[in-house]
């Protein structure tokens, strides 16, 4: 069977319409929609199955794509540490487990908007009475299970940063087709 792959100049094309996609649940993320607005980063708001962020290449019938294409990529935001913390409580832990479930199929990250949020864990730096031993114990037993990373990062700069993230695991998608 031939195999068509995309040259580099065809692959800059195709990411020149990379459009991100947003869970409809998602939640307090102005600062992301307006960094998306100012930078006219396309996005559309959609139930996604898993993570709060994807991204898609819309049809494009010159480029050889005869319908939208998803990307295989997730993002799970968590807005602070007492935010994940509380993923890991009784009541919600099946809840978060069955996300990381879903995630199997996908690239995925969580990303928690708390820049210093490993030290913060070390030093109970957050509302919980959960000790840090078993918050960490908890974050890489999820981690090594489902096999993701957990990113800790400023606010102001978790935008950009998923653009990237975005934009990059894209191209690499596009390289193997």
């Amino acid at each position: 069977m031939l195999k068509y792959r995309y040259s580099d100049s065809e692959i800059k094309k195709l990411l020149s319409t990379l459009m991100v996609l947003i869970d409809t649940r998602e939640q307090k993320n102005k600062h992301i929609i307006d960094y998306f607005d100012s930078k006219k980063i396309p996005y559309k708001v959609i139930k996604l199955d898993t993570g709060d962020y994807s991204a898609m290449l819309p049809k494009c019938e010159d480029m050889g794509l005869q319908r939208d294409l998803f990307i295989p990529v997730a993002i799970e935001r968590k807005n602070s540490l007492d935010e994940l913390i509380g993923n890991f409580k009784a009541d919600n832990r099946t809840t978060f487990q069955n996300e990381l479930i879903r995630s199997q199929e996908t690239d995925f990250v969580l990303m928690v908007e708390q820049k210093n949020g490993y030290e913060d864990i070390l030093t109970h730096n957050y509302r919980s009475a959960m000790k840090p031993a078993s918050v960490i114990g908890s974050l890489k037993s999820f981690e090594s299970c489902y096999k993701f990373n957990t990113i800790f990062i400023d606010k102001q700069l978790s935008p950009t940063w998923m653009h990237h993230h975005l934009y990059y695991k894209t191209r690499d998608e596009l390289q193997r087709l």
